[in-house]
């Protein structure tokens, strides 16, 4: 109980080096390319998800945003499995960093910005104002529409960042009280620990919809632009 709170957040080191960027590439390893001739039932569910999910995701996109597809699966597949793996015990989850969150979402946002400026020109600049706007408004929706525009990448990073954190705060305090309670009240312990479960069976869920959300607004961005 004496533990700090925010001490399951902090990057882990090894030798006073930072080792997050073997965790972030450790979930690859729960993906590995099929080497048969007939797959295994695990890597033919993993397969059908996968086909699955891009045939829903990509529905929506011309031929253009088709070419993304590598993109938006290698983003869903890395961002659901490193959620999936920070709720074992004693692990540590990349996507409650918001830095790392940052630095996926400001690149995928920016591809998607200037793809539709190079193929859209006129379209993407008709989203700063809209038609029929009275004169005296238009330099104030410019400036409103700039700022919406640059405030799309921050939503994302700090949506998956912010869901992603609470949750384990949340198995964390709920833990720690369950653990509490043992000598003081059975009865409550219990009670704690059956919530503790039903969360953690939430936050299984959680971890695979952030994903989805996550990636899926970058679709619609994508879809916007081209």
């Amino acid at each position: 109980m004496n533990e700090n709170l925010f001490s399951s957040f902090i990057t882990p080191t090894m030798m006073g080096l930072p080792i997050i960027i073997a965790i972030t590439l450790f979930p690859s390893i729960m993906f590995p390319s099929p080497k048969r001739l007939i797959n295994n039932r695990l890597i033919s569910i993993q397969q059908w998800l996968v086909q699955l999910t891009s045939k829903q995701m990509l529905s929506i996109h011309n031929q253009k945003g088709q070419t993304w597809a590598l993109m938006l699966m290698s983003l869903i597949l890395f961002i659901g499995s490193t959620n999936l793996l920070g709720l074992l015990p004693h692990s540590f989850t990349p996507t409650t960093q918001l830095s790392l969150n940052l630095g996926m979402a400001i690149p995928l946002w920016a591809g998607t910005v200037i793809t539709g400026f190079r193929h859209k020109t006129k379209a993407s600049l008709a989203h700063f104002l809209p038609q029929g706007t009275p004169l005296p408004l238009i330099p104030m929706l410019i400036i409103i529409e700039t700022i919406s525009l640059f405030i799309q990448p921050m939503a994302l990073a700090v949506r998956l960042t912010a869901n992603i954190t609470a949750g384990h705060l949340l198995i964390h305090l709920i833990g720690g009280a369950t653990l509490a309670l043992m000598n003081i009240s059975p009865i409550t312990a219990m009670i704690t620990f059956t919530i503790l479960v039903l969360l953690t069976v939430l936050e299984f869920a959680v971890a695979l919809i952030q994903a989805y959300v996550f990636t899926l607004l970058v679709s619609l961005y994508l879809h916007d632009n081209t």
